[in-house]
């Protein structure tokens, strides 16, 4: 018999010093959602679940934490990772602070990772 009392919920934290958001199950990492904020905007470029966790709906968790974050610290997103404007196109309740990508927003993100 298992004891269901010692699994927590999902919790998402923002870890500004990495410039990501991470899901935490148990405790422990079980994915991220990567960013770079440029002025007024937080420009999500990387979203992951480990695949020990794939397939239990952390990645919408953890979007869904992430952007709700960025509202309430008055930012707008903008979506270069393929997951977080999947995820945009499905929640119209964040297209009040979603920018466009656009190329000089690419060009600059490139800058701020070094490739």
């Amino acid at each position: 018999m298992s004891d269901q009392s010692s699994i927590t919920a999902p919790s998402v934290h923002r870890v500004d010093a990495r410039h990501r958001y991470e899901i935490l199950v148990d405790h422990e990492r079980a994915g991220l959602t990567a960013y770079r904020d440029r002025e007024d905007q937080r420009v999500f470029f990387h979203t992951e679940i480990d695949d020990a966790h794939a397939g239990q709906g952390l990645a919408a968790i953890l979007v869904e934490q992430a952007l709700t974050d960025v509202r309430a610290a008055g930012k707008r997103i903008v979506p270069v990772c393929p997951y977080v404007a999947k995820f945009l196109t499905k929640h119209q309740e964040f297209s009040d602070i979603t920018d466009p990508v656009t190329p000089e927003t690419l060009t600059w993100l490139d800058a701020q990772l070094g490739r």
